[in-house]
């Protein structure tokens, strides 16, 4: 038996993007990169943005979800295997183009308010994609030297 071997990426930075009239964005140069062709979109739990990930990092996620809240998933739970169907429900594969954008669903970007600007924000495993005003609003209400203090 092969044990597999997954890393996690580790994103990091804002950066700043349009979105075209097709809901194409592009990918910071870093990102694609470090990242494969082969993505997952789906709405962050609170629905404020949109976390894109590998697609091993979004089962991960999904794992870990369940394993936080019930101590893991059991399919023949009805509750986990409709919470489940969520979740996936409301996930989407993309691929990264030749031009290192990425497409995001209508219904996605409608759902966090995503109309021409998008701030994209690095984090360890996933990145987060955010209407810029939605975003300048709520990073001007955090309060980083509550971590440092």
């Amino acid at each position: 038996m092969t044990e597999e071997v997954s890393t996690v990426v580790d994103l990091n930075g804002e950066y700043r993007f349009k979105v075209d009239s097709k809901g194409r964005m592009s990918l910071p140069a870093k990102f694609r990169k470090a990242l494969s062709n082969d993505l997952v979109v789906t709405l962050s739990p609170d629905s404020e943005c949109v976390y894109v990930f590998e697609t091993p990092s979004f089962n991960r996620w999904v794992t870990q979800l369940f394993e936080d809240r019930f101590g893991g998933y059991s399919a023949s739970n009805r509750e986990h295997s409709r919470l489940r169907t969520a979740l996936k429900a409301r996930a989407f594969d993309v691929q990264v183009d030749g031009a290192g954008r990425i497409m995001l669903p209508a219904d996605q970007r409608d759902a966090v308010s995503i109309d021409k600007e998008v701030v994209i924000v690095g984090n360890t495993g996933y990145f987060e994609v955010w209407d810029a005003a939605r975003y300048d609003a709520m990073a001007s209400e955090v309060d980083l030297s509550l971590l440092f203090s």
